[in-house]
Order: C-alpha cells, then structure tokens, then sequence
C-alpha cells in the first residue's frame, strides 16, 4: 500500500522552498540604484574630450570600479538585519519540526 503524505512533511518541503529564496529589500535596490548612478557618472566623465583632464584621467576610473566591483555587489549580498532574524527564527521552527518529525517516526516503530 502506498504511503500518503502528511501535514507535517509538506510544511517542511514548502519552508525548505522558502529557505532558498533571494529576498532584496527596498534597501539593496537603493544600494544597487546608487551603484548604477555611479557608474553612469563614470562614463559621463570618461567621455569628456580632455585627454589630459582630471576627470577622465583619475576620477571616471575610479567611479567605474567603485560602482562595478563594490557597490553594486555590495548592494546584492547585503542582508538586512530585520530579515536576517526573520530567517534566523525560521531556521530554528524548522529544525523543531523536524525533530518532532524523527522522534513521531520512532515512537511509531517501535
């Protein structure tokens, strides 16, 4: 006979899904946001006719790289603090459930 699934095992598949899931706040697209104007700066400096000017010498290379290799992967692998214990919390009802899991699974076999 084919064994059903319960309640309990589903609840653990669908909080796995969730466990896995990218959230970006309204936070990381502003970082993102400002990594992006940053780099539009950049090129709007690079493309001044100086050759031997200021800005598209020292100043444009440095936006670039500031926008491209920090502050927008800054942006995607910041964690806000209200989520990261969001996370915490359901990291630990989890692994609750799945202890009760196992121990409902060896009352029954025994």
């Amino acid at each position: 006979m084919a064994k059903t699934k319960t309640k309990t095992q589903l609840k653990g598949k669908q909080s796995f899904a969730d466990h896995f899931k990218m959230a970006l706040t309204a936070k990381n697209y502003i970082i993102i946001g400002t990594g992006i104007l940053s780099i539009i700066i950049g090129y709007i400096f690079m493309s001044a006719n100086s050759v031997d000017g200021f800005l598209p010498t020292v100043i444009a290379p440095i936006l670039l790289v500031l926008g491209y290799c920090v502050i927008v992967p800054f942006g995607i692998l910041y964690k806000d603090k209200s989520v990261a214990e969001e996370n915490d919390i359901n990291e630990k009802k989890v692994k609750v459930n799945k202890v009760n899991i196992k121990t409902a699974e060896n009352v029954k076999a025994t």
